[in-house]
């Protein structure tokens, strides 16, 4: 499994854009055969502030991934939304993706 996250800045006027652009990406990457999840999440302490989660089966999914044409679209786009170069964290890991949390479950 590839587990990719990603902080982004994301400039206060250009919010809207940002969510549509945001939202409809993630639609687009969830439909792949290769991904297991995909999502955005905004921070609680910095509402400009998303952070991308990302997983997908292998490498080779990974690799199919960012040769899709509305990858390119959204690097092509994704610029005039930051504020600041995005930071990433890729791990290969032999995981298969979520698992049951011990500590936590329902009453």
């Amino acid at each position: 499994m590839i587990l990719i996250n990603i902080t982004m800045q994301i400039r206060p006027g250009k919010m809207d854009g940002w969510l549509a652009l945001a939202d409809s990406y993630a639609k687009d990457v969830n439909s792949e055969d290769g991904c297991l999840f995909f999502q955005f999440a905004r921070s609680l302490a910095d509402e400009n502030e998303f952070v991308c989660i990302e997983g997908f089966k292998d490498a080779e999914a990974g690799a199919a991934h960012v040769q899709q044409p509305y990858v390119k679209r959204f690097f092509d786009t994704a610029p005039d939304f930051v504020s600041a170069q995005p930071q990433i964290i890729y791990i290969d890991t032999p995981h298969d993706g979520f698992g049951p949390m011990g500590e936590i479950q329902p009453r």
